[in-house]
């Protein structure tokens, strides 16, 4: 680009102005560089505006990245046939009923005392009485061939057991379809997520029970915006599901769904 001569910057009158004049340093050095510095510093700042106004959708691209690396994968296991159920094995015997009460005759140990000083209560039993009723510390009726049996703790009963993967998943009435179906019409895209466009999956784990009612719902990896908090409440208001089944039983299932919020 041609500099005008009135430019105290145009190179012939710089040199004109400074012959026999120190140039290593000064306003010789300054004129000299101005136009580079000007282009310099004019690249620079457009870069750097680029960048900024780029910068939001460069970290979109990079948070998508990593949410498809970080995906779940589903791994597809096929199951061994499970035995045929022995339809002539006898059913478990019957749970036996209570002991009956042993019938028994108070007995205190005679203590020597004064005439005067013996009490008023019942007389102890006589041994004939004795033969045919056992001794304890009070009179009771019952049974009087019944014999006294040390009484037995009920046995703890074990937590029901949850399956992640089983020979029948549980599933959506209706199928995969009608589940993409209800989300959509469901949920409600939050206005804190919508106002900032916020944007991704909501990772939702939840347990199918032996009933088909989905319980236990809790959020693995979430975007924050309210999402995560829109996805559990859809989850949770679901209808009930078919039953998993583990060798013809219902059984309780682990299930992860993955939930994508996108503005349109």
């Amino acid at each position: 680009m041609k500099i005008a001569w009135e430019n105290c910057i145009n190179e012939g009158r710089l040199e004109m102005v400074f012959e026999e004049r120190n140039k290593d340093y000064g306003a010789y050095v300054i004129r000299k560089g101005y136009s580079k510095t000007i282009m310099r510093a004019f690249i620079i700042s457009t870069i750097a505006i680029v960048l900024f106004i780029c910068l939001p959708l460069i970290m979109k691209l990079i948070n998508e990245q990593v949410g498809e690396n970080n995906a779940f994968s589903e791994t597809e296991v096929t199951l061994m046939q499970p035995p045929p159920i022995d339809e002539t094995q006898p059913p478990p015997p019957p749970v036996p009923p209570p002991p009956p009460v042993q019938q028994t005759i108070k007995f205190t140990p005679p203590v020597v005392v004064k005439d005067e000083e013996v009490p008023d209560d019942e007389p102890p039993p006589t041994q004939e009485e004795l033969k045919e009723v056992a001794a304890g510390v009070v009179t009771q009726e019952g049974d009087p061939n019944a014999i006294d049996l040390p009484t037995e703790e009920a046995p703890v009963e074990a937590p029901p057991e949850i399956f992640t993967i089983v020979e029948e998943m549980p599933s959506f009435p209706g199928g995969e379809s009608a589940l993409v179906k209800y989300l959509s019409d469901n949920i409600k895209y939050p206005a804190v997520a919508r106002e900032n466009g916020i944007t991704g999956t909501v990772f939702v784990t939840f347990q199918v029970g032996k009933d088909g009612k989905v319980n236990e719902v809790k959020v693995l990896r979430g975007i924050g915006g309210g999402c995560d908090q829109e996805a559990v409440r859809v989850v949770s208001n679901m209808p009930s599901w078919r039953a998993g089944k583990q060798r013809g039983q219902a059984v309780i299932v682990q299930y992860n769904l993955p939930i994508r919020f996108s503005l349109k």
